[in-house]
């Protein structure tokens, strides 16, 4: 019987340690949901993905509208910052600019924002020489490229 109330405890016990470990990782990722898993921030993760956008991190009041599959300058200068596409309409691309690597989508509250808080940033795509994927007005395939290719969804990607 001893043993018996001493695997219950231990049982309880791992059940209470794992769920206030949960919890304070989902507190220190600033996430009120499960914590999802980003993929590494190096080159080669961002090589091997096909919804990542590098785009004028100058601010607002700059118009250069740089766009690139690759990291790079923008035409003014200044090195362009990492994002990724997680919608495309019409010709412009809803980029999230948070940490290199997030995977994370569309806010469904507030589709004015991704679902790490950030505002999307909206860019235009054409005649920067970038290839995307639309498929029909509103394109959640977030392909990109800087060559001809299929989507992921299988329809060519198109340059406008």
């Amino acid at each position: 019987m001893k043993q018996k109330r001493s695997l219950i405890f231990g049982i309880v016990l791992a059940m209470l340690v794992g769920g206030y470990s949960l919890t304070l990782a989902e507190e220190m990722s600033g996430h009120g949901g499960m914590m999802k898993m980003q993929e590494p921030a190096t080159a080669d993760a961002s090589a091997e993905r096909h919804d990542v956008l590098y785009t004028c991190a100058c601010g607002d009041g700059c118009g250069c509208n740089s766009v690139s599959t690759k990291p790079g300058n923008c035409n003014c200068g200044k090195p362009m910052g990492w994002g990724h596409m997680v919608k495309v309409e019409g010709d412009e691309a809803l980029v999230c600019t948070c940490a290199e690597g997030c995977t994370c989508k569309q806010d469904a509250a507030d589709p004015t924002k991704c679902g790490c808080g950030k505002t999307l940033k909206r860019v235009n795509l054409k005649d920067t020489g970038v290839y995307f994927c639309n498929c029909g007005g509103s394109c959640k395939c977030n392909t990109a490229s800087d060559k001809p290719e299929n989507c992921k969804c299988g329809m060519t990607l198109k340059q406008h």
